[in-house]
C-alpha cells in the first residue's frame, strides 16, 4: 500500500499530553532574581494555553471550533510509503513519511496555529505576536488569524528574511506583517542593531522582540511555534493519526525519526508512540535530527537557560547552545534554535531519544534524492530526517533487519529553492 488515509471522522479529539506519562517529573520553569518573567506569562499568552502548559491531565479536548478549522486544512493527513527510495536504497527496510507538508502553508505548524489562535481570540485578543526562523511558524500563525478574524505581527530571523522571500509573500496574502529581526520596532531591536546594523539575527532575538512587542500591548497575546509543553501538545495529531494509519496495515514503527530545532513537530510526531514505548507495548528507536551547526542535543548542556536572548522567558530545564548563540547563516532557519524543548530534553536526557546531526551538503543531498524518487521536494529542516532514515534503512541493507522507519515528513521545500540552487551549483559550505 502506498498511501494510508483516515477519514474526517478519524481526526482526533482529543490531544495527548506527556506530561502525564514521563519517567520522571518534569523540571519546573523558574523564576529569576532579576526579574518576574513567571508573573508575566498571563500578560503574554491567553490562560487557556497556560492552563495547558502546567497541565498534567493525559488527554486534552480539542475544542469543536479547532476540529472544524482542523478539517478544513486537510486533516487528517496521509501517511506514505516510500517505495522509490526503498527500491534506490535496495533495502529491506520499509519507509514511511507523515505527509505534514500538504497543508496549505506547506507544513506541520499550523497544527498549533490554529489552536493557540482560537484560544487567544477566546480570550479576547485583537493580535498576536510572533517570530519565525524559515517563515513556516510565521506563514501559519498569519493564515490562523486570518481565518479567526485576529491580526498578526511576525518577527522573521534577518538570514530567512533575505534567503527566503516568498515566504514573506505568503505570510502578507495572509494578512501577516512582518519585520526583519533584529528591527527598529522594538527596543531590544534597536540595542541588537546598534552593536551590529548586519546582525543576521537568531530565532532567540525573534523571540524577545516578539515578547516585548506582546508586553507592550493590552490588545495583543504572544505565541510560540515550538518548544513550550502546548506547542507539542497540540502538534500530538500527528502521532494519534500515524498510530491509527499503521493499525490500519497491521504494523508498528521500528524507528521514528523527526528533525528537531525546537522540538515541535518531533515531539507532535513521537509522543503518542513513546507513551507506548514507556507502557512496554512498543519497541521502537526515537531519533532527533538537528543540523551539525546547531547542535544542541548532541554538544549542548542540560541546564536551566533563557528562551530567549533578552532573557524575557523564565528559566527552562533544556539541552542548550547558550541563549546569547547565533547558529551560522545555514538554509534550514527553522532549525537554528539555542535550546530544545524541555519535554524532548528530558527525554533525551533519560536515553529515550537520541540526537543526530546532519550537515548542510549531507541534507540537500538527501533531499534531491528523495524528489528523484519520490516526486516530492522536502524543505532542508525535513531534510535532516529523510538523512538520518536513509542512514538507518543503509544499516538494515547490511543486516537484512526488515525494519519500519516512520519520517515526520514536516514541510515542503518549494519555498527554499535557493538552497536546493546553491547545492547544486556547489555553492553551500557544510
Amino acid at each position: 500500500m502506498y498511501k494510508i488515509t483516515l477519514s474526517e471522522k478519524e481526526t482526533p479529539k482529543k490531544w495527548y499530553n506527556i506530561a502525564a506519562d514521563l519517567p520522571v517529573e518534569l523540571p519546573p520553569s523558574t523564576q529569576t532574581e532579576e526579574g518576574h518573567q513567571i508573573d508575566n506569562l498571563p500578560k503574554l499568552f491567553s490562560k487557556y494555553v497556560l492552563q495547558q502548559e502546567m497541565s498534567t491531565e493525559r488527554w486534552i479536548d480539542i475544542p469543536k471550533e479547532v476540529r472544524k478549522v482542523y478539517k478544513q486544512i486537510g486533516r487528517p493527513s496521509a501517511l506514505f510509503r516510500a517505495t522509490g527510495l526503498e527500491k534506490y536504497l535496495d533495502t529491506p527496510a520499509k519507509i514511511y513519511y507523515k505527509r505534514e507538508d500538504q497543508s496549505p502553508v506547506g507544513s506541520h505548524k499550523l497544527n498549533t496555529a490554529i489552536a493557540q489562535a482560537y484560544y487567544a481570540k477566546k480570550a479576547g485578543a485583537e493580535r498576536l505576536t510572533t517570530e519565525t526562523g524559515a517563515g513556516q511558524w510565521g506563514s501559519a500563525l498569519s493564515l490562523a488569524c486570518s481565518l479567526l478574524g485576529l491580526d498578526c505581527t511576525v518577527y522573521m530571523v534577518n538570514v530567512s528574511f533575505k534567503q527566503k522571500p516568498y515566504r514573506k509573500t505568503v505570510m502578507h496574502l495572509y494578512d501577516g506583517e512582518v519585520l526583519p529581526s533584529p528591527s527598529n520596532r522594538t527596543e531590544f531591536g534597536r540595542k541588537i542593531l546598534a552593536e551590529d546594523p548586519n546582525h543576521p539575527g537568531s530565532l532567540g532575538i525573534a523571540i524577545s522582540e516578539a515578547m516585548e512587542d506582546a508586553f507592550n500591548d493590552d490588545s495583543a497575546f504572544y505565541t510560540l511555534g515550538s518548544v513550550l509543553n502546548h506547542v507539542l501538545l497540540h502538534q500530538t495529531v500527528i502521532g494519534l493519526e500515524a498510530q491509527k494509519q499503521f493499525a490500519k496495515i497491521d504494523e508498528k514503527p521500528d524507528i521514528l525519526v523527526g528533525c528537531v530545532g525546537g522540538g515541535s513537530n518531533f515531539g507532535g510526531a513521537a509522543f503518542p508512540f513513546m507513551k507506548d514505548k514507556l507502557s512496554g507495548d512498543l519497541d521502537c528507536q526515537f531519533l532527533a535530527a538537528e543540523p551539525a551547526s546547531c547542535p544542541t542535543l548532541t554538544q549542548g548542556e542540560y541546564k536551566y537557560d533563557y528562551g530567549d536572548t533578552a532573557g524575557l522567558t523564565p528559566l527552562m530545564k533544556m539541552y542548550t547552545l547558550g541563549h546569547e548563540f547565533v547558529p551560522p547563516s545555514v538554509h534550514a532557519g527553522g532549525l537554528r534554535y539555542h535550546g530544545m524543548a524541555p519535554l524532548v530534553a528530558l527525554l533525551v536526557n533519560q536515553g529515550l531519544v537520541e540526537g543526530r546531526t546532519v550537515n548542510q551538503t549531507e541534507l540537500f543531498q538527501a533531499g534531491k534524492l528523495f524528489a528523484n524518487t519520490e516526486g516530492v521536494i522536502p524543505a532542508p529542516e525535513t531534510c535532516h530526517a529523510i538523512k538520518v532514515a536513509i542512514d538507518e534503512a543503509n544499516k538494515c541493507k547490511k543486516t537484512g533487519e526488515e525494519k519500519n522507519i516512520m519520517i515526520t515528513f514536516s514541510g515542503h521545500g518549494l519555498l527554499d529553492l535557493q538552497g536546493y540552487d546553491d547545492f547544486i551549483e556547489g555553492h553551500l559550505t557544510q
